[in-house]
């Protein structure tokens, strides 16, 4: 692949909100100016939000991809992202997105192959690599027993 094109469109509803859309894609977004900004509204999705999403979803996706090709078998992936909002050289950013993927496994042996797998993702992350705030990884691998199964009623930290 050389190229490739995401086409995405917003459309003003009312206040500071919007909905996001593709021709690409069947689900819609309703986004918002977040509530740490003025008339900003709380519980939609914010590009603040979308921003911190896209670099975590990309981790998921890319660890994905080079576990298949190693043939990496794991047993669950989850990941909490936190990006943090401040003013950079008068400007507010996302400075930086720390990201904490927990990776599953059967065997003790398989910790090692886990953790590097992650960083390769971190490491060829398109998003990670289209933005510049600084990435910070924190991996966690855990070993199930086979009797175990892993939560996935995934509840964020927060």
């Amino acid at each position: 692949m050389e190229q490739a094109n995401y086409e995405v469109k917003i459309n003003w509803k009312k206040d500071r909100k919007g909905i996001l859309c593709s021709k690409a894609l069947q689900s819609k977004i309703e986004v918002a100016t977040p509530p740490e900004f003025p008339k900003g509204i709380a519980g939609l999705w914010s590009p603040e939000h979308l921003l911190v999403a896209a670099v975590n979803s990309c981790l998921m996706t890319t660890f994905l991809a080079v576990a298949e090709n190693s043939k990496f078998e794991f047993i669950n992936f989850e990941s909490n992202a936190v990006g943090k909002l401040e003013k950079v050289d008068g400007k507010y950013a996302i400075s930086e997105i720390k990201l904490c993927p927990i990776v599953s496994v059967a065997e003790a042996e398989d910790k090692e192959k886990a953790e590097r797998i992650l960083r390769k993702a971190e490491a060829a992350c398109i998003i990670s690599n289209s933005i510049k705030s600084r990435i910070i990884l924190q991996p966690e691998i855990r070993i199930l027993f086979p009797t175990e199964k892993p939560n996935f009623d995934f509840v964020p930290p927060y």
